[in-house]
């Protein structure tokens, strides 16, 4: 114990001297360690780590991957469910000098491999209940259950990182416009300059943190690597579902939280969580554009500040923040703020000039938060990284975003310049799934749009020019997307057309694509799905589904998720049924008879058993409530 810590104070003797370029993320989180050894850090699944147990854990880990070989610059896969080993995953791989690169269980196995096989990872960390979802891939698969003897007999002294401000953190993959995801190559110094931000925004007094994010989405970086270099108390939000958030934030008395619009809008649903908010103080909205009726949603409940927040993940996580005033406001559109510390914002038109205030030009983003680029991608990083004409040896990022300069120095986001979209705090590249749509044998041409029918509810609708004489469904295409794309990325609904509305120039007319119907196509001929309920509660049902999902046509053997349902919609759905049956209804009944006719059957006491049908989306969804994005 006495060489442990003497080895401590002359390993935080050193590192009192690094400078600016050579700080690191774990560094900080040493530091913050020194300062709270005994305070809480994390606690997740019922157990609590103070600041020393969770760098001990991560010491020992780190220690034991550089003696494998990790180093500077190594990309780690991180393939593991959201419980304490993740986190010593992530601050391991950091501590010996290496980039974590998160893969995340829930995504398809064909999408798992082709980021291993892209990034070239060479070790991949998971468990042993996980190993076997795992596709084959080339790199060394590490079990933390199986090394965990192992681990256990390294020294729990600090690890000498060799990392330096401007190596790798992290590579997070998004979705590629070409069909290819491609990753996304972030520094240290890149994190460092975000976190100082940060504190500029939120202040530096430490809270409790619900994290309800995947580590396959870079907000998460705010909650689980700011947070632990800041002396929060992280709560690491499981894979119990949406439905427990209200119950951790009252049992722990929460004070931050951070959701996309789509998360928030259906939490606010449920009456406990509105009272839970009580004692939040800091809410962060961001991810996709916010609704202004979801602010007059929470302002009569909430006392707290509620921010809106807008970044890209090439400019590192956020890029600019807007504190709504308490005052309501009649704008249907909230202003995404102004640029964090260490960020640059500009509004340009096609030639790059600046355009007049208050006129709409496409948002370019500057500074510290820029990244290195994208993985073995150097074309794409030439075309969207550029430098930056009004500060010298400086980048900036085409967002692709379009925005305008308000009077008051605030930006406001108008749209996209491409057909890039973002829903439920995830960016996807449209044009990514319309090219695994046309990889099926039965579509002749395919293309994906994001529809808001019902407002506040933007949901990915398929247009489908099957090849003649096939034989297509919801169901069929569906399956076929779950096999090789995100949950996120399957589109709610499939329409089957003859032929695709063209402008007069000849280009597909995304404007006149129709609204959204029940459908099969069969030899060449659509047909209309229509079988009318036969009893009250079938009558109810169909009327709930129907709102929910904005749909015109259900029929009593569709299947709820080939409807366009997603687990983030089953709490409202579980809430509209129970107030037009006037009963208690189990989320897990819907998870399970997802069919009018079976879940009607169900509440009238037949013993029907629900189908098997979609049994990998249920599985998912009841798991982890689509991750919370």
């Amino acid at each position: 114990m006495e060489s442990t810590d003497n080895f401590r104070t002359f390993y935080n003797r050193l590192n009192s001297h690094r400078s600016k370029e050579q700080r690191t993320i774990p560094l900080q989180f040493e530091d913050q360690v020194a300062r709270t050894p005994g305070a809480a850090a994390l606690v997740v699944a019922g157990q609590e780590l103070s600041y020393q147990q969770l760098d001990d854990h991560a010491n020992r880990l780190g220690r034991y991957l550089q003696n494998m070989g990790v180093g500077q610059e190594t990309l780690v896969g991180v393939f593991m469910d959201r419980s304490p080993g993740m986190m010593f995953a992530l601050l391991a791989i950091l501590k010996a000098g290496g980039a974590y690169v998160p893969l995340d269980p829930t995504y398809p196995s064909e999408r798992t491999a082709l980021v291993i096989e892209d990034s070239g990872v060479p070790v991949v960390l998971t468990t042993d209940h996980l190993r076997g979802r795992l596709p084959a891939v080339a790199a060394r698969v590490l079990s933390l259950d199986s090394e965990a003897a192992a681990i256990a007999h390294q020294t729990a002294g600090p690890v000498l990182c060799p990392a330096t401000g401007s190596n790798l953190a992290y590579v997070i993959y998004t979705s590629g416009s070409t069909g290819k995801p491609k990753g996304v190559m972030v520094e240290h110094r890149n994190v460092l300059s975000f976190f100082s931000a940060m504190d500029r925004v939120l202040g530096t007094e430490p809270g409790v943190w619900l994290a309800v994010t995947s580590i396959s989405f870079d907000i998460s970086v705010l909650e689980l690597l700011w947070t632990l270099t800041r002396g929060f108390k992280v709560v690491l939000h499981g894979e119990e579902g949406t439905h427990t958030i209200a119950t951790e934030i009252a049992r722990h008395g929460v004070t931050h939280l951070q959701s996309t619009p789509s998360l928030a809008r259906m939490l606010v649903t449920d009456p406990a969580f509105l009272a839970a908010l009580g004692s939040v103080k800091k809410l962060l909205l961001g991810g996709e554009a916010l609704p202004a009726s979801l602010v007059s949603t929470l302002r009569p409940v909430f006392a707290g500040d509620i921010y809106n927040m807008y970044g890209p993940t090439e400019t590192t996580v956020w890029s600019t923040a807007y504190l709504i005033p308490d005052a309501s406001e009649s704008s249907t559109n909230v202003p995404i703020g102004q640029p964090l510390a260490n960020t640059t914002a500009y509004v340009l038109d096609p030639q790059l000039e600046p355009v007049a205030d208050a006129e709409p030009g496409e948002l370019f983003l500057g500074g510290e938060g820029v990244v290195r680029g994208y993985w073995q991608r150097p074309e794409l990083t030439a075309e969207r990284f550029l430098p930056d004409p009004f500060a010298s040896g400086g980048r900036m990022y085409r967002t692709g975003d379009v925005a305008r300069l308000l009077p008051d120095g605030d930006l406001e986001f108008l749209g996209r310049t491409d057909f890039q979209v973002k829903l439920r705090g995830y960016r996807i590249e449209l044009g990514e799934i319309e090219a695994v749509l046309e990889e099926h044998p039965a579509v002749g041409q395919a293309v994906v749009i994001a529809r808001e029918d019902r407002p506040g509810y933007k949901h990915l609708v398929a247009y489908i020019i099957p090849r003649f004489g096939e034989f297509l469904t919801p169901t069929v295409l569906r399956r076929a997307l779950e096999s090789k794309l995100p949950e996120y990325m399957v589109p709610s609904h499939f329409v089957f057309l003859e032929r695709l509305p063209l402008t007069p120039n000849g280009k597909i007319d995304r404007n006149e694509l129709p609204a959204v119907v029940t459908q099969s196509w069969s030899g060449g001929s659509v047909r209309s799905i229509d079988q009318g309920p036969r009893t009250e509660i079938e009558s109810i049902i169909v009327k709930v589904w129907a709102e929910v999902l904005g749909v015109e046509h259900v029929g009593l053997d569709e299947n709820i998720f080939d409807l366009g349902a997603t687990s983030l919609m089953m709490p409202e759905v579980q809430l509209e049924l129970q107030r037009s049956l006037d009963r208690q209804i189990s989320l897990v009944d819907l998870f399970e008879f997802h069919t009018v006719s079976t879940l009607a059957a169900h509440f009238a006491g037949d013993s029907i058993a629900p189908r098997s049908t979609n049994r990998a989306e249920r599985r998912r969804a009841a798991r982890n409530q689509e991750r919370t994005p």
